[in-house]
């Protein structure tokens, strides 16, 4: 049960299906690729510095991984003094995505390899949505905590929806999964 709260797999009805075109996407957000430019434009590393792996998650290691995500405040619209992360933000538009998704380089650089969109559940619902968010056919997973376990399926925020874009790396399981086989953390020299 928690891979399914966590992933979306418990299956929900979702709001009317938005249409994200890829090569407009990638062109809107080409310049992130130098990460001077996400931080300039107000993006900031996870301050858990981690690069998030399947594996690491408890879930196959032959899933890959995420990478190192650079979040967007504002975008997220966070609230301040909340014990775990909470915000309020609905933005569904990938022209404009609250979270980018780095890989670490062996020369310590690192490479931008998709987009994501966050939205809490709370302020979703809030703005009258009954439902998750769907994009180009799949429905946003769902990150929330299962009560019955001791895990963190939510990673530290309060309940939300997110959905991953690979962009800017081919996904062997689909431009639109959680996690990428051709993603590593090898070269990540955080925690």
């Amino acid at each position: 049960m928690a891979l399914a709260l966590a992933f979306g797999l418990a299956g929900s009805a979702a709001v009317a299906n938005s249409e994200v075109d890829l090569d407009a996407m990638r062109a809107a957000t080409e310049k992130y690729r130098d990460v001077e430019m996400a931080l300039a434009d107000g993006f900031i590393r996870d301050p858990s510095d981690s690069c998030v792996s399947a594996e690491a998650e408890g879930l196959p290691a032959e899933w890959g991984a995420m990478g190192v995500h650079y979040i967007h405040p504002a975008r997220l619209k966070i609230k301040q003094g909340t014990e775990r992360v909470d915000g309020d933000s609905t933005n569904t538009e990938f022209m404009e995505p609250s979270i980018l998704l780095y890989e670490p380089q062996a020369d310590g650089s690192m490479e931008l390899v998709a987009v994501e969109n966050l939205v809490w559940i709370a302020a979703w619902e809030a703005a009258g949505n009954a439902d998750a968010p769907m994009t180009n056919g799949r429905v946003w997973d769902t990150m929330m905590d299962d009560p019955a376990t001791e895990a963190d399926e939510a990673h530290g925020f309060e309940p939300h929806y997110d959905q991953h874009f690979w962009a800017f790396r081919d996904n062997p399981a689909g431009e639109l999964m959680p996690f990428n086989a051709s993603v590593s953390c090898e070269h990540h020299g955080g925690s």
